[in-house]
């Protein structure tokens, strides 16, 4: 006779559970992560509290340190407001790191060859909308494979990342080179730069207001609602009568642009240059801002910020304490990893199996 068990754990689907607790839970996944990671610094010799105290104090201590934190922190969350809406339509983006680098593309040929043309405030406003434009173009592309002819969005992105980085490269040592054999495009002109506000190129202030622009349009107009509809169920958005090929390509040229202009942003503000690296795997990191946030895009400023600040603070862990890069980089991969692991402790709960559950299915 065959007998009957009960799994020793088995997962369920939670229900609502309060906020505090949920915060709860999430404070808890980040001690639990600095724990870790002390653990990491320990066997390095260091203190693990003065590290740590390092991090901090080299990230947020002095008024140059802050401003290198924001430089970090922007084009992160821009670009983690850019993939947001795709996300909600679980049209999964993964080419924003090409996006990025299309839109500096376009930049950095009008900075090259326009800048004695234009004044300055035209040139810019022009290198951001051909950045825009051109990221736009390079997101809506797979979204067109998408809708006609329903082809894997994640590989078809993630490809398309590896073309626009051979195009940057082959324009770096052809018709862009500066000096023969240099493989580097020239510094643009003063005009082509990003002015700064509080010691920071005005980026941070353009980023703020496409957060105050894309919470309004996720939460209050009928794009957003199209896009949460196509996220739950996309059958239920076709019997409801809306194009869902047509919102899938609009809101992917929505997600491109904006990460084109992220990268007009890291061109003009941070860099001043063009090189195959522009995008510095920022549109990868940024799924880990949206997912975190819960694609809010209020949240993503805090999250974003905590990531430059672990960024900037290893750094100057490396400098400061003759820590390995290594070892900052497990600090940072423990904290992402705890914290998007604690995110399915607030979706299900384990049950283990009881004595008395365990004995009425064996007599079954």
């Amino acid at each position: 006779m065959k007998e009957n068990k009960m799994p020793l754990i088995r997962l369920a689907k939670r229900g609502v559970m309060p906020q505090s607790r949920i915060w709860a839970i999430r404070l808890g996944s980040i001690l639990v992560a600095l724990l870790l990671g002390s653990i990491a610094i320990a066997i390095t010799g260091n203190n693990p509290i003065s590290a740590y105290a390092t991090m901090i104090t080299g990230s947020l201590g002095k008024k140059t340190a802050i401003r290198q934190t924001v430089k970090i922190a922007v084009p992160l969350l821009g670009c983690a407001l850019a993939i947001a809406p795709c996300f909600k339509m679980r049209f999964w983006n993964i080419g924003a790191e090409g996006q990025i680098t299309a839109g500096a593309i376009a930049a950095t040929y009008f900075a090259l060859f326009w800048s004695d043309k234009l004044p300055s405030v035209v040139l810019l406003i022009v290198m951001a909308l051909a950045a825009a434009l051109a990221g736009g173009i390079w997101g809506l592309i797979p979204a067109f494979f998408k809708a006609k002819w329903n082809t894997n969005e994640t590989l078809f992105t993630l490809m398309m990342n590896y073309i626009i980085i051979g195009i940057v490269s082959w324009l770096q040592g052809g018709p862009w080179e500066g000096r023969p054999g240099s493989q580097i495009i020239p510094q643009f002109d003063n005009a082509a730069c990003l002015p700064k506000v509080l010691g920071v190129h005005c980026g941070w202030i353009i980023v703020l207001l496409l957060v105050v622009f894309m919470f309004i349009y996720m939460r209050y107009s009928k794009h957003g609602y199209e896009i949460a509809v196509i996220g739950d169920s996309m059958n239920t958005a076709r019997y409801a009568g809306m194009n869902v090929g047509f919102i899938m390509m609009r809101t992917m040229f929505l997600s491109g642009a904006i990460s084109g202009l992220v990268g007009f942003i890291v061109a003009s503000g941070a860099n001043g240059t063009l090189y195959n690296g522009v995008a510095d795997g920022v549109g990868f990191t940024s799924i880990t801002v949206a997912w975190l946030s819960q694609l809010n895009a209020f949240a993503m400023i805090a999250i974003s910020m905590m990531l430059a600040v672990l960024t900037k603070g290893a750094e100057t862990l490396q400098t400061a304490l003759n820590v390995p890069a290594s070892i900052s980089d497990i600090i940072i991969g423990l904290l992402l990893f705890c914290m998007l692991g604690c995110e399915f402790f607030i979706n299900y709960r384990m049950i283990f199996r009881s004595k008395k559950a365990a004995k009425e299915a064996a007599a079954k």
